[in-house]
C-alpha cells in the first residue's frame, strides 16, 4: 500500500485534542537537539514538531535545541570536533568527567539556560523528545537537561517526556541530575522507544520517584508522512526504456572515532568491543564493501548523516574508495555481477535533504539509526550496523532482526549476500503501515494528556484566592 507524503488525516481513535477553549492555539515546546549536525536528530524533532501539531488541532510547536543552537551549521566544525573527540577518547575518564563536567556547568549557567529561558517566553507545556536524550556521556545531557528543566519549573508549566532513548550506565552525579530534572515534579506523560530505555528509566528514575514510562514509537517512522519522496524514490523499476534503471544502494559512513567514543560511554565493561572499531579496520570494511557491492553492478553512494566527523571522514577516504577500478583489480571475493560504480553523495544541510536521499534508495546500510528509521519510514529495506543497542532494538520492534548485524565482523562476500536477500525480501508494507498508525496514535495520546495538563494548570490559576474572616483588632467600633 503506497503510503503518502502529504498532510496526515487524523486516526479514528485519536482525533485532535480540543483546545477549542483556549484563545490562542496551544504553544508547546520541545527540548532536544534539533540542529545538531547529525541531521538524523533535526529529523525526528521535526517529524514530532509536525505530528504534534496535527495532533493538537494546529498548535504552535517548535523546539528548543539544548545545547543552544539556532539552525544548522553544515559541519564547518569537523576538525574541531573531531580533535574534541580524540582528546576526550585520551583522556582517563575520572579526569576527562572533571573537566567536562566543569565546563558544561559553566557553559549552562553563563548561556544555555539563558537559551531556554528566552525559548520558553509564552509556552504552555513542554515536551522532552525526542532523541537519545538520556544518556551520560561526560555529563553532557545530564547538565543541560537539568538546566532546561529548571527553567521549566521556574514558569510552572506541565512537562512531559516522548520518545527518548535511555542508557543503562548513567554517572553517580548524572543519575543524580536527571533525577532531578525528572523524578522531583509529576510528569504529564512518560514514555521512551523501545524495552532497553525503559528498563533504564524504571532502575535509574522510577526508584527514585519518577512516573512509569510506556514505550512508545520513534518519530522518525513518520518521516514518509511528513516529507516528500526524491525524485528516484517514483522511477520504476524498468523504465518505458525497457533497460532496468540502476539499483541505488546507500552507504552511511561515520568516523571509528564517534564510534569507539559512544561505546567507551556508554557500554561500560563492554567497552573493550571498541577495539575491533580502529580506525585502519573499519576504514578498510567500508572500502572492501563498497567495492563488492558495485562488483555486482549495484550503483553505491556513500554519504553521511551530517555529523562533521563523519563529513571529514568520508572526504578523506573518498578518493581512494571512489576510484575507478580495472576488473582485474575487484576484490571482496565475490563473482562479478556487472560494471557498478561507488560515487559519494553531495552533503545535505536540511532534514529534508537527508530523508529525499535515503527515500530514493533500494538499500540502505548504516550505522545511523535515524538514516535506517527514516528509509524504513519510506518502505526501503535497510540493513543496520549494530554498534549499539538502540540500533538492534529498533531493528526487532521493526521486524527486520535479522538485519541488524555487527557489520565490520562480516567479510564483503558476507555483506553482498545480506544485502541481496534484503532487498529482494523487500519491506513488509502492511506491518509498516500498521507501526506509523501506533506511532500516529502515541503522539494523539502525548496531545490528549498535554491537553489535560494545560487546561488543569489554566483552572488553578483562574480560582480566585480563598477569602479570610477579617481580625477581631481590624473591627472599627460604631
Amino acid at each position: 500500500m503506497p503510503l503518502s507524503s502529504a498532510s496526515p488525516a487524523p486516526l479514528a481513535a485519536d482525533t485532535p485534542a480540543s483546545v477549542s477553549a483556549a484563545r490562542r492555539p496551544l504553544r508547546v515546546a520541545l527540548l532536544n537537539v534539533k540542529y545538531s549536525p547529525n541531521l538524523g536528530d533535526g529529523l525526528l524533532a521535526e517529524c514530532l514538531e509536525r505530528e504534534l501539531a496535527h495532533a493538537l488541532g494546529g498548535a504552535d510547536v517548535a523546539s528548543i535545541d539544548i545545547a543552544g543552537r539556532r539552525g544548522w551549521s553544515g559541519g564547518a566544525a569537523g576538525r574541531r570536533r573531531r580533535g574534541a573527540l580524540a582528546v576526550l577518547e585520551a583522556a582517563p575518564p575520572a579526569l576527562r568527567r572533571v573537566l567536562a563536567g566543569a565546563a558544561l556547568t559553566l557553559l549552562s549557567r553563563l548561556t544555555l539556560r539563558r537559551h531556554v529561558r528566552h525559548g520558553l517566553a509564552g509556552a504552555d507545556a513542554v515536551v522532552i523528545g525526542g532523541g537519545n536524550l538520556l544518556t551520560d556521556a561526560d555529563l553532557n545531557f545530564p547538565i543541560k537537561l537539568r538546566g532546561a528543566c529548571a527553567e521549566v519549573t521556574r514558569r510552572g508549566l506541565p512537562l512531559a517526556v516522548h520518545a527518548v532513548g535511555a542508557s543503562a550506565h548513567w554517572s553517580p552525579r548524572g543519575r543524580a541530575l536527571f533525577a532531578r530534572a525528572l523524578a522531583r515534579r509529576p510528569l504529564a506523560h512518560a514514555a521512551v522507544r523501545d524495552e532497553a530505555s525503559r528498563t533504564a528509566w524504571a532502575t535509574q528514575l522510577e526508584t527514585r520517584g519518577a512516573m512509569a514510562a510506556e514505550v512508545v514509537g520513534d518519530p522518525g517512522l513518520l518521516a514518509s508522512l511528513h516529507y516528500p519522496r526524491g525524485p528516484a524514490a517514483s522511477a520504476p523499476a524498468v523504465p518505458a526504456s525497457g533497460t532496468p534503471r540502476e539499483r541505488r544502494v546507500g552507504l552511511c559512513i561515520t568516523d571509528p572515532l564517534a564510534l569507539r567514543y559512544h561505546v567507551g560511554q556508554h557500554h561500560g565493561a563492554t567497552a573493550q568491543a571498541a577495539g575491533a572499531l580502529r580506525d585502519a579496520a573499519v576504514i578498510g570494511w567500508y572500502g572492501g564493501l563498497a567495492t563488492a557491492l558495485a562488483q555486482q553492478g549495484l550503483h553505491v553512494i556513500l554519504f553521511t548523516n551530517g555529523s562533521p566527523e563523519d563529513r571529514a571522514c568520508l572526504a578523506r577516504h573518498a578518493p581512494g574508495w571512489t576510484a575507478e577500478r580495472p576488473a582485474a583489480d575487484w576484490r571482496g571475493g565475490v563473482a562479478r555481477q556487472g560494471q557498478g560504480r561507488v560515487s559519494m553523495a553531495a552533503p545535505f544541510a536540511t532534514p529534508a535533504d537527508l530523508a529525499g536521499f535515503v527515500a530514493g534508495c533500494d538499500l540502505v546500510i548504516a550505522h545511523r539509526m535515524h538514516a535506517c528509521i527514516a528509509a524504513h519510514s519510506f518502505a526501503v529495506p535497510t540493513i543496520g550496523l549494530t554498534w549499539d543497542e538502540k540500533l538492534a532494538s529498533f531493528f526487532t520492534l521493526a521486524g527486520r532482526g535479522s538485519f541488524a548485524v555487527d557489520g565490520p565482523a562480516m567479510t564483503p562476500a558476507a555483506m553482498v549476500e545480506l544485502a541481496q536477500a534484503a532487498m529482494a525480501a523487500g519491506v513488509d508494507r502492511a506491518a509498516l503501515a500498521s507501526l506509523i498508525s501506533r506511532t500516529r496514535a502515541d503522539v494523539a495520546r502525548l496531545a490528549r494528556r498535554l491537553s489535560h495538563a494545560v487546561q488543569a494548570r489554566n483552572a488553578t490559576a483562574r480560582q480566585p484566592a480563598p477569602r479570610t474572616k477579617p481580625a477581631a483588632s481590624a473591627v472599627v467600633p460604631a
